[in-house]
């Protein structure tokens, strides 16, 4: 069966939420582990924050969600795909989509700890344009990026 990337259903909710906390833990296990985050945790915010606010897409193989996205307006608030799943095309993809969704412009935040995502996006044409401090209970550096479509010139 191909990947599909669809819409989020309730029934994605565990594979998603677990695979979200792993990565976080995979690409920043010391403030994972300072701030004391637990898949419980993940599981309350992603309720409250991310299902409530967010239109969220899945990635899918022979019907597994493997990677996800969630989107406000032209804001990115997360992009994910599990840990064992990195360097396979699923981030490409899910971008790719997330294009497709907003051509014009797309803007998000990530830590300025977490070097993977950095390294992503800086590739894919987002820019840094902001650095800062994340909100309460983290207050950790972060780093707000921009990737606008390129002007077409005649």
């Amino acid at each position: 069966m191909r990947p599909i990337i669809r819409l989020y259903k309730p029934k994605d909710f565990n594979d998603i939420t677990r695979l979200w906390f792993e990565a976080e833990t995979v690409a920043m296990p010391k403030l994972m582990e300072r701030m004391g985050h637990t898949l419980e945790d993940a599981r309350e915010y992603f309720t409250r924050a991310v299902v409530a606010e967010d239109q969220i897409w899945v990635y899918e193989r022979e019907d597994v969600p493997l990677g996800f996205f969630a989107i406000q307006g032209d804001f990115l608030d997360r992009l994910y795909v599990d840990p064992a799943y990195h360097r396979q095309g699923i981030g490409q993809a899910l971008l790719m989509k997330v294009r497709q969704l907003l051509p014009k412009h797309i803007w998000l935040y990530t830590h300025a700890a977490n070097k993977m995502a950095r390294s992503f996006y800086e590739k894919n044409g987002f820019v840094a344009e902001k650095f800062g401090v994340s909100p309460a209970p983290e207050s950790e550096p972060d780093v707000e990026y921009h990737w606008r479509a390129k002007p077409l010139h005649k």
